[in-house]
């Protein structure tokens, strides 16, 4: 009794670890593995930036493939699995075997893959230099139309096959086909028990951070920012000695006014310093009393000498 419950539950894991994959799944390990492809080339590419430009330019279809290939021999070789689909918890089973049991890709089917994947990027990318410099009456050209016929034709095979897959919901890429090879799940799938009490938090602060978003533009902050000091600001010692520094100093920078204007208010500004804020904020205001912009007018300062050298 013991051995056939072993025996049901073995199988039941088997047929749960063979269960179908989401098309969207496989698809987004072949995404990971693009990503994962160029991060390493990014990377590769980095250790010689500070060599003569266009140094790997002659090689890069073979580096390239190099990488490919050291990446399959760590992955799909080892593993039966690419990185994306590790990633996922998938990995590929030989279809071409009979039963609920999950069975590894064989040799040949692994090196048919890195033929058909690797080999075939490299082809593409070095086919343009192979055929050059060679007249369109000799065989390399004939050859070069043979290439371009045949991979028309397996751009066409590989549509009809996505075709396939996005009914079937199997073998998403046209070398899986012809190989035999199948996404499947790594480990058994198990329930999830989703806590819709961090969903709503999520829902509720990406909420309020687009409310924000959205607000926050709308918001005059300097306008607010020079009525907040207006009401709280402490009060100066007396009217005429706020009125005799509100025209020595400018109310923007606070230095000694160059080329002094006002917009309506007691307070002067440097014409370089109004001029710029005008422009940035059509609503600017006087960032001391708060009065909105009427005019940018010149004045004419009358100092003593007595109050240039307080200023000083």
């Amino acid at each position: 009794m013991a051995g056939a419950g072993g025996d049901k539950s073995f199988t039941e894991a088997s047929s749960s670890s063979l269960s179908p994959v989401l098309r969207i799944s496989q698809l987004d390990a072949f995404e990971l593995d693009a990503a994962l492809e160029q991060l390493v080339w990014s990377q590769f590419s980095q250790c010689f930036q500070h060599f003569k430009p266009g140094l790997l330019t002659p090689f890069e279809p073979e580096l390239r493939a190099l990488l490919r290939l050291l990446l399959w021999r760590f992955t799909v070789y080892s593993h039966s699995a690419t990185v994306g689909q590790s990633l996922l918890n998938l990995r590929y089973k030989n279809d071409q075997t009979q039963g609920l049991r999950y069975r590894p890709m064989n040799r040949s089917q692994r090196l048919w893959y890195v033929l058909f994947t690797a080999g075939e990027k490299w082809l593409r990318e070095r086919s343009h230099s192979l055929f050059l410099n060679h007249p369109a009456e000799s065989n390399i050209h004939k050859a070069r139309k043979a290439l371009a016929y045949v991979g028309g034709l397996a751009k066409v095979a590989s549509l009809l096959n996505f075709l396939l897959f996005l009914q079937r919901g199997t073998y998403p890429l046209l070398t899986e086909r012809l190989l035999g090879i199948q996404a499947v799940f790594n480990k058994p799938q198990g329930l999830r028990d989703i806590n819709f009490h961090y969903v709503n938090r999520e829902l509720l602060w990406h909420g309020f951070a687009e409310f924000l978003i959205f607000l926050l533009p709308l918001v005059n902050v300097q306008k607010l920012k020079a009525s907040m000091c207006a009401v709280f600001s402490p009060l100066q010692k007396g009217e005429e000695n706020s009125a005799e520094m509100s025209r020595t100093e400018c109310g923007l920078c606070g230095e000694w006014p160059i080329m002094p204007h006002s917009i309506g208010c007691s307070h002067v500004f440097c014409y370089y310093c109004i001029k710029s804020h005008t422009i940035a904020d059509m609503y600017f205001s006087c960032p001391k009393c708060g009065k909105e912009v009427s005019s940018v007018e010149p004045v004419k300062l009358q100092i003593e000498m007595n109050e240039l050298q307080q200023a000083e």
